[in-house]
């Protein structure tokens, strides 16, 4: 099942064209009272001793569901159907699981092979690979290593991201770590559509997206011809691997790096681009990501790269070089650290299957080992006069008034701005003007509005 399908299901979802709540719920219904039989089943044999038969899962009625497309889709047998559904029901059925609550009188405890956690806030039983194992396998040795190979990288709970085996300590067994389903499956599964995931310290990228289109992009043909290299790319991306077979000597997603001063277009293209080719832009905020902790900045980085591997995004690094600089001379411990986590980094950017845009002011800034692994280096440049005028006229539009004295050629011949200075320059003329009683905008207003913008940039007319 791939993302991109799943994409244009939710599409026709939020059109109309979905099936209801009801038809998801359904389905997972009959899974969780199918894992209710099959607990009893497996507990009662546990205690009496006895072979155990686990009963059948259910036929799949609804063939709308998400759960009975992700089922089809992956081709999940029985006993994946049924750590998937166990891995579910603390979300969907809480109270199931407390039959697993039994103590072992004998020892005053739990019963190691049933697994377990406990969470913070909530009071149900939380699974974990050893829960699953032992509904899954009971005491059958054979059974139980089969279960480890569904927590395989290549397995579709971890290519999809589906059903995760959280890591455990170190020397602890693997099947010890908490059995979990990322927030936006979950959604996914009981409603048909993925939830975006919200900023926050766990995930520092937010959503970026704009009201405005490329006719609002002004930039000169040759950076336009290497943005349309970047659609292309994504538009044709699984012929090319897999058509053509190309995938044996090319790696899958594009890498990219944006350059150039500040206010040319680099945030605005990133918006545009995942708007026409359908993804998700996420801005990652390099303030949560790096630390001054030795291994803390890969942790946070890493956590925004595990999501972005299962999903349809564009991530989308301003300011980059704070993140990607040039690695030094290894003078000391902490130049080693440092040195690693850009190696680290280097890593994760070129192992990612999606779209990757690196921005920064300065392209000397850098490291040269992530120049050579682009696949394009897009320069925004200082707009020339004909520019700057398409953005004065783009930035007013056709409603603003214009006072007879205003002179946009003229502007645009003597005042060298980029586009996020011009957008300034305009929004200090309309206060202004409007401050002022007035419902057009005077030379005046916008003069005002270049000297300031001027100034905090360093700079005199």
């Amino acid at each position: 099942m791939t993302v991109r399908r799943e994409r244009e299901r939710a599409g026709a979802a939020r059109q109309g064209g979905s099936a209801s709540t009801r038809t998801h719920t359904a389905e997972l219904d009959r899974e969780l009272a199918w894992l209710t039989r099959a607990l009893e089943v497996r507990l009662h044999a546990h205690f009496a001793d006895e072979p155990a038969e686990l009963p059948p899962p259910p036929i799949l009625q609804e063939a709308g569901s998400a759960y009975a497309r992700t089922v089809a889709d992956l081709r999940l047998d029985a006993t994946e159907r049924l750590v998937l559904v166990l891995a579910l029901a603390p979300h969907l059925r809480p109270e199931l699981l407390d039959v697993l609550f039994v103590q072992n009188k004998g020892l005053g405890r739990d019963f190691s092979e049933f697994g377990g956690w406990r969470g913070g806030n909530h009071k149900g039983f939380l699974p974990t690979g050893e829960t699953a194992a032992f509904v899954a396998a009971g005491g059958d040795l054979d059974a139980r290593v089969a279960t480890l190979s569904m927590f395989r990288p290549e397995h579709p709970f971890a290519s999809e991201d589906l059903v995760r085996l959280e890591a455990v300590g170190a020397y602890e067994p693997e099947l010890g770590g908490a059995l979990t389903v990322p927030a936006d499956s979950v959604e996914r599964l009981a409603t048909g559509l993925r939830r975006k995931p919200n900023f926050s310290p766990d995930f520092p990228a937010k959503l970026l997206t704009t009201r405005l289109s490329w006719r609002d992009l002004v930039v000169p043909p040759e950076t336009a011809a290497e943005l349309e290299h970047i659609k292309a790319w994504v538009r044709h991306e699984r012929r090319i691997l897999d058509g053509w077979g190309l995938g044996r000597a090319l790696k899958p997603g594009y890498r990219c790096l944006f350059y150039g001063p500040p206010g040319t277009g680099k945030t605005l293209t990133a918006a545009l681009l995942g708007q026409e080719l359908g993804l998700d832009v996420y801005r990652v905020d390099l303030s949560l990501i790096v630390s001054k902790y030795i291994g803390e900045t890969e942790k946070n980085l890493g956590r925004v790269f595990d999501r972005a591997a299962h999903r349809d995004w564009l991530l989308f690094f301003d300011e980059a070089d704070a993140l990607f600089g040039k690695r030094t001379q290894t003078q000391s411990s902490n130049d080693r650290f440092a040195n690693q986590e850009i190696a680290y980094l280097l890593q994760r950017v070129e192992d990612l299957p999606g779209v990757v845009i690196l921005a920064t002011n300065l392209k000397s800034n850098i490291d040269d080992a992530f120049a050579r692994r682009f696949q394009s280096l897009v320069h925004f440049p200082m707009p020339d006069a004909e520019q700057r005028l398409s953005l004065w006229r783009g930035a007013l539009g056709d409603k603003v008034r214009l006072g007879g004295d205003v002179r946009l050629e003229e502007l645009a011949e003597q005042v060298e701005l980029a586009g996020g200075g011009v957008i300034n320059v305009v929004r200090h003329a309309a206060i202004a003007a409007l401050n002022d009683g007035r419902e057009l905008i005077a030379a005046t207003d916008l003069m005002a509005g270049v000297a300031k913008e001027m100034r905090k940039q360093g700079r005199t007319l």
